[in-house]
């Protein structure tokens, strides 16, 4: 067979499981904490031997536990965050000074309930750039003669000189940037193109780092650093890419700097009017913006849960939130919008042969093969239930193809080279072959008939997925009102596929890097970009983009650690499902926020005449958040599979 592809090292594969994020123990020890206090005291108050302790009880729980919050605050308002906690931490100062221990715990309780929430919403960071230089190359084999007669050195990848002569072996990655001086072998370029063909290469071919050599032995000629080279270049594309990111505003700090401020005023108006400090306190209590702290995190919670049983991996929160915000895809071509995977396109029998006879014939031979293009050999005589004879007398031909009998008779697979030489009388008709305008890889075959040689050509390629086009009328619907097309493929294969999808905006030949400074250049225009991928190439991009959904239903490997988002499913039709799920989600806590902080600004009026003490307030605030909680449940049921609407 033509170039047959040996099988990619083995990559980490992406998280799993049903959703659940890791639970961030350390975060939960406060509220918990509250919980004991205020039950032991509640308990006391009860007892009328021990009710005198009962406000000593509230009262040490509430300094010891509500320092850490004051604290935290303090810190962050000294950095130039004024965030929902502010009015939290003002109310439970004020409890203190006023010794009402029982509305500050529960202040406490509601603060440090929706930090635990939050960051058990936010999950792990992912950790693309550790993934990615775990997987550098590290050893070279640097030949010490240039015929190599004196034998070879195996030295570490950064230790290699330009123009040191290297041994590159069947199964090994190209440590760094070189030319072919010696040997044919084919390349799995997967992992830096994304394009799934192998790629042929002699003497004189320019090879890149990260890729790997599958079928033949390799002499090559460094002419760059391997900290140099195009693999190092995507490491550290990823890791600017992620250091280069603003932080977002989150969905709660939003609407708190405009909420925060009405309190601290409506706080100074009740002290100024009344002079009494309760109603302050009974003003802070009620309008502590526990909306704010809790809505965005259990309504993240339910869309990442929703998301999992769709097979969506939601890495964090924040994520989430980014869904609701894009207005432009950006996609990769090969195994994102194609299978990813070579595919029989043709089957060609020269002279007006039998063209189910001749693929009978090469797939008996590959039936023992455990290469890529023979597999895809197998699927294409699969799917015509072709009948197969047994084959015997196999011979591999490394990087060549593969001869052998089939039903007795001389059967050859491959390269040109291979097939003509086999096959003298077949050499001129192959020659003479005009190849088809869809262009692909090509697999030569030739086999002893009664009558003399039956000659033919096997073409392959990648297929694109099934329900493409409504997918995109309903990313449209969604309100992703742009879509773009950016592929290391050739350009003339990219343009069909736009074509055919109804993209206009299409590029092909594109690098890593170059896939990151058309992302750029789109948030530069203002644009919120969600980018889709599937491969290492893709890494770089996935990471500089507001929010990168990553394919790994394959393994995913660094791509999928890239992302902030994975699909399990090999389906990027699930990508329409992500963006629903996230617009729900923020719609709902959206929805969550308004009407509890409604609801606490009408309390917090009422309380700052005076109608409302600081205990009944907390009380009263208790059952606002439950509301809101409620609310924000909701998330987590819907939108249906296919829904356009965050509703």
């Amino acid at each position: 067979m033509v170039t047959p592809p040996a099988a990619s090292p083995e990559r980490p594969a992406p998280p799993t499981g049903r959703g659940a994020l890791p639970f961030p123990l350390e975060e939960a020890v406060i509220p918990l904490l509250v919980v004991v206090a205020l039950a032991v005291g509640g308990v006391m108050h009860l007892t009328p031997a021990l009710d005198a302790w009962a406000p000593t009880v509230w009262m040490t729980a509430l300094v010891l536990l509500g320092a850490p919050v004051v604290w935290g605050t303090l810190r962050g308002m000294l950095r130039g965050d004024f965030a929902a906690d502010v009015v939290a931490m003002l109310a439970i100062v004020v409890a203190v000074a006023l010794r009402q221990p029982f509305a500050g715990l529960v202040i406490v309780l509601m603060q440090t309930g929706g930090e635990l929430l939050d960051a058990y919403a936010e999950g792990r960071a992912s950790d693309a750039v550790r993934e990615l230089e775990a997987a550098a190359p590290r050893v070279a084999h640097r030949l010490r003669s240039a015929d190599a007669s004196d034998g070879v050195d195996d030295i570490a990848a950064d230790q290699v000189a330009i123009g040191d002569r290297l041994l590159v072996r069947p199964g090994e990655m190209v440590p760094c940037d070189g030319e072919v001086v010696d040997g044919s072998s084919s390349l799995d370029t997967s992992r830096i193109t994304g394009e799934p063909l192998p790629e042929r290469v002699g003497p004189g071919a320019h090879v890149r780092s990260g890729v790997v050599n599958t079928s033949s032995p390799l002499v090559v000629r460094a002419t760059a650093l391997a900290k140099e080279s195009l693999y190092a270049r995507i490491v550290e594309l990823v890791r600017s890419a992620q250091g280069e990111k603003s932080p977002i505003q989150r969905l709660a700090d939003r609407w708190a700097v405009w909420f925060t401020p009405v309190t601290l005023a409506a706080c100074a108006i009740a002290w100024f009017v009344s002079g009494d400090a309760d109603r302050v306190l009974a003003v802070l209590v009620v309008a502590t913006p526990c909306p704010l702290i809790l809505a965005t995190p259990v309504a993240v919670i339910g869309g990442i849960n929703r998301a999992a049983r769709r097979q969506i991996i939601v890495r964090n929160g924040a994520a989430l939130e980014l869904l609701a915000r894009v207005d432009t895809g950006v996609f990769d071509k090969t195994g994102t919008l194609t299978h990813g995977r070579p595919a029989v396109t043709r089957v060609q029998s020269l002279e007006g042969g039998d063209d189910d006879a001749l693929l009978r014939h090469a797939a008996a031979l590959e039936m023992g093969s455990g290469h890529l293009l023979a597999r895809s050999v197998m699927d294409e005589a699969n799917a015509r239930a072709l009948d197969l004879p047994p084959a015997a007398g196999i011979v591999e031909h490394a990087g060549r193809g593969v001869t052998g009998t089939v039903g007795g008779r001389r059967v050859a697979v491959g390269n040109r080279a291979l097939v003509g030489t086999e096959f003298p009388a077949a050499a001129a008709r192959l020659d003479a072959h005009a190849p088809g305008a869809d262009g692909g890889l090509r697999a030569y075959v030739a086999y002893e008939t009664a009558g003399g040689v039956a000659c033919g050509v096997i073409t392959f390629g990648d297929r694109m997925r099934a329900d493409l086009s409504p997918f995109f009328t309903r990313l449209r619907a969604l309100g992703l009102s742009r879509t773009v097309l950016l592929s290391g493929d050739h350009a003339e294969n990219v343009r069909p596929v736009a074509e055919s999808l109804g993209i206009t905006e299409a590029r092909g030949d594109l690098l890593p890097d170059e896939k990151v400074h058309a992302v750029k250049a789109l948030e530069a225009e203002g644009r919120r970009v969600l980018m889709v991928g599937d491969g290492t190439n893709d890494a770089p991009a996935l990471s500089a983009a507001t929010v990168g959904i990553a394919l790994a239903a394959h393994g995913g490997g660094i791509s999928a650690e890239a992302a902030g988002i994975v699909l399990l499913a090999d389906d990027v039709t699930r990508v329409a499902d992500a963006v629903a799920i996230g617009q729900r989600a923020v719609h709902i806590a959206r929805q969550s926020i308004a009407w509890g902080l409604g609801l606490s600004g009408a309390a917090m009026v009422v309380a700052a005449f005076g109608y409302i003490p600081p205990t009944a307030g907390a009380l009263i605030q208790e059952a606002i958040d439950v509301a809101v909680i409620l609310n924000a449940l909701r998330a987590a049921s819907g939108p249906r599979a296919g829904s356009a609407s965050p509703a």
